[in-house]
């Protein structure tokens, strides 16, 4: 039978001195990462703190302001539209560009859809949502989104595009 002798003390010393010097450095990164984390996590409280004690001392909760509006929207007559025929039918564009008229806006040009739709849309250049929307109930389209297959040259100065469907 074979007995093992406890390993001599040259070589258990190396692996204790490493052994202490990494859980010394995994502490150290530990306690930079608390620092940070608390840093972070401080600001916010801070912020909720000062408005919670203005709060308690004014009686008036504050409202944060809206943003100011990327643009400002444009009335009808400052509104350019170009309609396109997406339906097929012969003149529809023409007509459709009159009752634009009809209700305060310029046409900027009429033209055929570069596909067919299925139904009405009224589609807008970046900002110029408000004025789709106003738009599209002006003229009971009820579709309204973004350019979509459409840059903006072919646009022809136009902010808004309507494309009649079927």
């Amino acid at each position: 039978m074979e007995i093992s002798a406890p390993p001599p003390q040259e070589l258990v010393r190396p692996w204790r001195t490493a052994t202490i010097v990494a859980g010394g450095v995994a502490a150290f990164e530990l306690v930079i990462l608390l620092i940070i984390g608390i840093a972070f996590v401080a600001k916010p409280l801070s912020a909720s703190a000062k408005e919670a004690a203005l709060t308690r001392a004014t009686g008036i909760a504050q409202v944060p302001s809206r943003p100011e509006p990327k643009h400002v929207t444009l009335s009808r007559d400052e509104t350019s539209v170009l309609v396109l025929n997406g339906n097929g039918i012969g003149g529809a564009a023409a007509a459709a560009a009159l009752r634009v008229r009809r209700r305060g806006y310029p046409v900027s040009a009429t033209g055929n859809a570069p596909r067919s739709y299925g139904r009405s849309v009224v589609m807008y250049r970046a900002g110029r949502r408000p004025e789709a929307q106003r738009l599209a109930r002006d003229l009971a389209i009820r579709l309204v989104g973004p350019l979509d297959g459409m840059n903006v040259r072919q646009l022809l100065g136009a902010q808004l595009v309507v494309v009649l469907g079927r």
